[in-house]
């Protein structure tokens, strides 16, 4: 694999010199710019810009120098903490110098939690005395295993103009082509995310999937990356270095996956990094190498009572997929098939929360088709550009338009009385102890358990329900814990993405159902103030206990004070749960019913109407003012024209 590179999109390298005083940090600078040595320079020198075309990635550099004072720190810390790259320079004739970059500087940069990639570089090579001859992979090379932010050491004279150019071609090449993403020094081998990404790469220029990229493959492969041709005779080198080194990276169809990777690992190695970030970057990979924005652009201005859903075609995909993935065809994909299956993305999405616990596992922690395609909904309902991306790196090779399709807004489908949506969320409030956590568990089948460990962050659970007739509809309920409600509905547009809001009391307990009413109230009035109504049921849990005396007279009242159906009974414990979720989606599904509605709420409504009623009646008397004058005018018109 030959060519050029490309530089991932940046415009400008911005690099900082720093370095003890006399260590010849601008006399580096000027040598670098105008190709001579200057007999005198000034303390700090101006902003200095190398042209684009100094360098094959036709990619300016500002060079900024800086002072070595002690009152200049605070601006050295300014400008280091805007660098793209350092060059932290010593000289080669003071010892004393070099033993600074352990004792000060590079212990400096970590306290500013400098990030940038550090290029060391030792200045006046020509005054350093020959009777001390100092090897500089020998010296630097302990260093750089405890200081793993130095990307590379180099030695120059600006005097004899020797390695000046190398210098800021290292610090433009270590940001342009990081090494930090692709290799790991330690273990001398490519980090996972890399593996990932070239994995991908083989994959899709496997055109015949045959696990073996053969010689038009591996031309196809080289004009897309570098827009020139492999000839017959460095087809022949390619495929013999690496059986050379690895006999496995050849079989007789071609180059393996193997063999590709340890062609790659070979490039970094050399220094060749920019070969291998060209592969990346004409496949759509950023520096952190997941997939640029602009391949994950999604084609639809989505309003805050909208939702993103998979399209049949991509569940369809995602069904095939499951199948392929699932070797011994038990119709579970185990942790080792799920891995196979995530192997092109940059990780497995659903590690983390709100994934990780958000459906319902097999023992051995596999997921069902049922539940792997829940775990789609929730990423796409979620975090759409991420399920889209994760949707191309296994493989989907169409555009955002067909996988993922936009609803309708919710006003829209409150006019007509239904909705299209295929996967409802609903938001689950209650006191502390009413059976929230509970009730998510149960969508998810998991048995009752008598502990009880108070919910202190948001958490999600997610399954398929069947309906009546045969259709199935994703539902998602998020539990929002006691405490967090007031700043959930601190954003006006909180209920905008809710399509069903429940609330959960125990029914045992006077206070609970007290306090969920008193939150039913804080969303209904919500709704009323932002507009964004939706519906609400009341869920009483824990009905296998003896409830209080006016429990159902209370509960009862509450919701007819709302003008919400009455609660739904369930005992999660005896697995009762009295159809809970379709009845949630029912409500769901009818947007313009179950929405409660508040006294003040009330009183606005009969307010307003009463002001349209005004207003319509004024408009009428003045209708029939201006009718019965034009009336008069025409009448006295005529008796004039008589007379």
């Amino acid at each position: 694999m030959l060519g050029g590179s490309i530089s991932g999109g940046r415009t400008n390298v911005r690099v900082v010199v720093v370095g003890d005083r006399a260590t010849g940090k601008s006399s580096l600078i000027t040598a670098a710019a105008t190709e001579t040595f200057p007999e005198e320079v000034p303390p700090v020198l101006p902003p200095t810009r190398l042209p684009a075309d100094l360098y094959p990635d036709n990619v300016p550099v500002t060079i900024i120098d800086t002072s070595s004072s002690l009152e200049s720190r605070g601006k050295v810390a300014e400008e280091l903490k805007r660098a793209d790259a350092v060059v932290l320079t010593y000289a080669c004739d003071q010892p004393a110098t070099l033993n600074r970059l352990t004792t000060f500087w590079l212990y400096e940069f970590r306290r500013l939690e400098i990030r940038a990639p550090v290029i060391v570089v030792g200045c006046k090579l020509d005054k350093r005395d020959e009777d001390h001859h100092m090897n500089l992979e020998q010296v630097m090379s302990p260093i750089m295993q405890q200081f793993r932010e130095i990307e590379t050491c180099i030695e120059c004279s600006a005097a004899n103009l020797v390695q000046v150019p190398e210098v800021f071609y290292y610090a433009q090449k270590a940001v342009l082509h990081p090494t930090a993403p692709l290799f790991d020094h330690e273990t001398q081998a490519l980090k996972p995310r890399c593996v990932r990404a070239l994995k991908r790469i083989f994959i899709l220029c496997d055109h015949d999937m045959d696990d073996a990229l053969n010689d038009e493959e591996l031309n196809e492969f080289q004009i897309k990356c570098f827009n020139a041709p492999l000839q017959p005779a460095e087809i022949v080198g390619v495929k013999r270095v690496v059986q050379e080194k690895l006999p496995q990276g050849v079989s007789d169809l071609g180059l393996t996956i193997t063999g590709f990777l340890f062609l790659h690992a070979l490039f970094i190695e050399k220094g060749r990094l920019e070969t291998t970030w060209t592969v990346l970057r004409k496949f759509g990979y950023n520096d952190e190498i997941k997939l640029k924005d602009d391949f994950l652009t999604i084609p639809f201005k989505k309003a805050p009572d909208q939702s993103l859903e998979l399209t049949s075609e991509a569940v369809e995909f995602l069904k095939g997929v499951f199948s392929t993935f699932d070797t011994d065809k038990d119709g579970v994909l185990r942790n080792s098939e799920l891995d196979d299956l995530f192997s092109t993305a940059p990780e497995s999405p659903w590690g983390e929360t709100p994934y990780k616990d958000a459906v319902e596992r097999t023992p051995l922690g596999g997921l069902s088709l049922s539940a792997f395609l829940s775990e789609w909904a929730l990423m796409t309902l979620l975090e759409p550009a991420q399920s889209l991306a994760n949707l191309i790196y296994i493989g989907y090779n169409c555009g955002a338009a067909s996988a993922l399709r936009l609803t309708r807004k919710r006003l829209v489908d409150i006019k007509k009385q239904l909705t299209d949506r295929n996967v409802y969320q609903g938001f689950v409030f209650g006191p502390k102890g009413s059976g929230k956590s509970a009730l998510l568990k149960s969508l998810l089948g998991r048995p009752f358990s008598e502990n009880y460990a108070a919910t202190t962050d948001e958490h999600y659970a997610v399954n398929v329900v069947d309906r009546l007739g045969g259709t199935k509809k994703t539902l998602v309920l998020r539990e929002i814990p006691e405490d967090e409600v007031k700043m959930l509905l601190s954003n006006k547009e909180s209920l905008a993405s809710c399509d069903v809001a429940v609330f959960v009391y125990d029914s045992s307990d006077e206070y609970s159902l007290k306090r969920a009413s008193e939150l039913l109230m804080t969303v209904a009035r919500r709704g009323e103030v932002t507009g964004v109504m939706v519906p609400c049921l009341f869920v009483a849990a824990k009905d296998d206990l003896d409830s209080y005396p006016m429990a159902i007279k209370d509960s009862a009242k509450i919701c007819q004070s709302f003008g919400i159906d009455a609660p739904i009974h369930i005992s999660v414990k005896e697995r009762d749960l009295n159809s809970v979720f379709n009845r949630i989606i029912t409500a769901a599904e009818r947007p313009h019913l179950s929405v409660p509605e508040t006294e003040v709420g009330r009183s606005q409504k009969q307010y307003r109407h009463l002001v349209n009623r005004s207003l319509m009646f004024t408009s009428v008397v003045a209708a029939v003012a201006v009718v019965g004058l034009a009336a008069y005018r025409s009448y006295a018109a005529r008796k004039n024209t008589s007379s």
